[in-house]
């Protein structure tokens, strides 16, 4: 592509250097190249699509209540709110449950669900130490149903097979062969 001065020399007119930074400056202000002149073209083109596009956008929001729509907004941020604070509520009742169940158990008891309706579950849900208040409740009720719970004593409180003597023989037998005596004689 040829320059401006080559142009112009091609016409038989030649701007002395001296003046060529003033002629630079003029030219340069009130005139484009081509190729700046297409850029904008270009950009308006993509201006005007961009327009039509926004416009054909807008056009599916004719006859759209504003209000209505801001109000199923609120309604739907208040129903998940709602929502979340209920599974925030029911999965507290689920680990309070759950650690009241493991307390019973680790004191003994039975029958997790006839303790649990001797203690005063309301209470103990808005304790601030639940741990301790549980322990003391359970420690309460053990002194008033003990029959509710298990007893670490061994006579009122077999453990082994079901039936029979509860393999007290086998036990007695290596007792006895401990002490060096001989073994009992069956009946």
């Amino acid at each position: 592509m040829k320059n401006i001065y080559e142009i112009l020399k091609d016409y038989g007119l030649e701007i002395p250097e001296e003046k060529k930074a003033d002629f630079d400056k003029s030219w340069k202000e009130n005139y484009r190249t081509k190729n700046e002149y297409d850029k904008a073209v270009n950009q308006r083109d993509e201006y005007k699509t961009s327009l039509d596009t926004v416009n054909e956008k807008l056009k599916e929001f004719d006859g759209v209540d504003v209000a209505d729509l801001k109000g199923q907004i609120t309604k739907l941020q208040d129903d998940l709110k709602t929502q979340k604070e209920t599974y925030d509520a029911k999965e507290a009742e689920r680990l309070f449950t759950d650690s009241v169940k493991s307390a019973i158990k680790e004191a003994g008891g039975r029958n997790a669900k006839a303790v649990m309706a001797l203690l005063d579950m309301d209470a103990l849900r808005e304790s601030k130490d639940q741990s301790a208040d549980i322990k003391k409740a359970l420690d309460a009720a053990k002194e008033s149903d003990a029959y509710l719970f298990g007893t670490d004593e061994p006579f009122k409180n077999p453990v082994g097979p079901s039936g029979g003597n509860g393999g007290t023989d086998s036990a007695l037998a290596a007792m006895r062969a401990a002490a060096g005596l001989p073994p009992a004689e069956s009946k």
